[in-house]
């Protein structure tokens, strides 16, 4: 089998095991999240994302946490705003 085949199997499937994984390291981070190596660190150092030092040196990070903090300041659609908007029209209408 030829060697790059062999490595995109094995990638695919350090991925499949980091999705089932509750808390990640700090390279399963980076992966997970596709935020690079020194910019995790900015977050980490600022405190501007959550996360764990157990022991004071090796970071973790709780996936439900990473979600909520990735997922943060949503803004809503257009189609979205529309509809909010329309239910208010008839919800405020004058008789």
């Amino acid at each position: 089998m030829d060697n790059f085949l062999i490595l995109e199997r094995l990638d695919r499937l350090e991925r499949l095991l980091i999705a089932h994984k509750e808390v990640l390291t700090f390279e399963e981070t980076c992966d997970y999240t596709g935020i690079s190596r020194s910019y995790l660190y900015k977050l980490t150092a600022s405190g501007n994302i959550p996360h764990s030092k157990p022991n004071g040196k090796m970071l973790f990070f709780e996936k439900a946490k990473l979600n909520a903090w990735l997922l943060q300041n949503s803004r809503k659609s257009n189609w979205e705003i529309e509809t909010e908007a329309l239910n208010y029209t008839f919800k405020n209408r004058r008789r």
